[in-house]
């Protein structure tokens, strides 16, 4: 019924992975799509995905990373191939925590970026976007790669504007919203979720960070994103199993050149 986009279950706050699924499917959440932040930590993300039927995976390695392996395009074209993998990234950039630092002092994201939108035209797998305090320099790179050959994905965990958002559907991108949308100071935020196209829209945990309310506070999980789930559906007056049919629709066609491949 539920697809939970994007979840970090490689993470140590999740040792009972058995727990961790036995909570899916009493909350009726089929998939999860488990994201790649580190080279380092990719066989861990990759063997999730080989060892529990509902769970997938994505390489790439994230925008806050300093100090890691860097990924070539060949890199991320080589663990796309597997099977399980779904996508590329979580790459995109992050300004918020510049410091003393300036955007031009950035610019080591933004390369690393550009090798993610690369691998992502070369492999054909859509991007799993992160874009915090950057949405500017991230929207312009997208266009820019759009010149050269076609890109989509997903800016997940969105928290930008309405101006951000539109821009992303221009550029043929799906939405994903996460429990940030049921905090009460999120207004701003439920302004958007309620217009957003139902056919361009996904939901996530982002596990486990930003549990939903009334979880709020607590450890997320993949079960939790049905809670996403039942708030979007009232906010935008829409039934719950519709939303949860779409959102999962949406899902699998964003990633169909892999999803249908291992599941028919």
């Amino acid at each position: 019924m539920f697809t939970d986009s994007h979840c970090h279950l490689n993470f140590p706050d999740f040792a009972d992975m058995s727990a961790v699924l036995a909570a899916m499917r009493a909350a009726q959440v089929d998939e999860a799509l488990c994201i790649s932040t580190l080279m380092e930590t990719l066989p861990d993300v990759i063997r999730l995905a080989e060892n529990h039927a509902p769970l997938w995976a994505t390489v790439g390695v994230h925008p806050d990373n300093e100090g890691v392996t860097e990924p070539t395009v060949d890199d991320l074209c080589h663990w796309a191939q597997h099977p399980r993998v779904l996508g590329i990234g979580e790459t995109g950039l992050d300004y918020y925590r510049l410091g003393e630092r300036t955007v031009a002092d950035m610019q080591w994201q933004r390369d690393r970026f550009a090798v993610h939108i690369e691998a992502a035209q070369r492999s054909g797998l859509p991007l799993i976007i992160h874009t915090r305090s950057a949405s500017e320099d991230t929207v312009a790179m997208l266009r820019e790669a759009q010149r050269a050959g076609p890109v989509t994905g997903v800016f997940h965990c969105f928290t930008e504007t309405d101006t951000v958002a539109r821009q992303a559907l221009e550029l043929g991108f799906y939405i994903s919203l996460s429990g940030i949308v049921t905090f009460k100071n999120a207004r701003d935020l439920q302004d958007v979720a309620r217009w957003l196209p139902q056919d361009r829209l996904l939901i996530e945990t982002d596990s486990p960070y930003l549990a939903p309310v009334p979880h709020r506070g607590k450890t997320n999980q993949p079960a939790f994103v049905s809670h996403v789930a039942a708030f979007l559906a009232e906010l935008r007056g829409e039934a719950l199993h519709d939303l949860a049919s779409a959102t999962t629709r949406n899902f699998r066609t964003l990633f169909a050149a892999k999803w249908r491949a291992q599941t028919h």
